[in-house]
């Protein structure tokens, strides 16, 4: 750690994870709700919150810092899964054919 911050390297890091964070949770979105459906919020949100009391337990910025970037992003992820169904809809991305064939059998169970 004192390696980072007498090089003016801890900033470059951070911003290098976040990225890498970020990057990551683009296709956790797609795939969660591919196989699980918009339900995967729930794991967004245990992952956020769980995230969030590790950034103020660790007292190294550096981690801390991961953390909050990880809680928010889970936080964010939230809002993207059913953002992802909507896309799913509009034919963008492809839906899941088993999810579907329940979906289908349901309806007309229903009706």
């Amino acid at each position: 750690m004192d390696f980072l911050t007498d090089h003016n390297l801890l900033g470059l890091i951070i911003g290098v994870v976040t990225f890498l964070i970020i990057g990551l949770f683009h296709p956790l979105v797609v795939k969660a709700e591919y196989y699980i459906g918009t339900k995967s919020w729930w794991i967004f949100l245990f992952s956020g919150i769980t995230c969030i009391v590790l950034s103020l337990i660790f007292s190294n910025i550096l981690l801390s810092t991961i953390a909050g970037v990880w809680a928010f992003s889970s936080f964010w992820s939230i809002l993207e899964v059913f953002e992802q169904k909507k896309r799913v809809e509009k034919g963008w991305f492809p839906a899941n054919p088993k999810k579907t064939k329940k979906q289908m059998k349901k309806r007309t169970i229903d009706k």
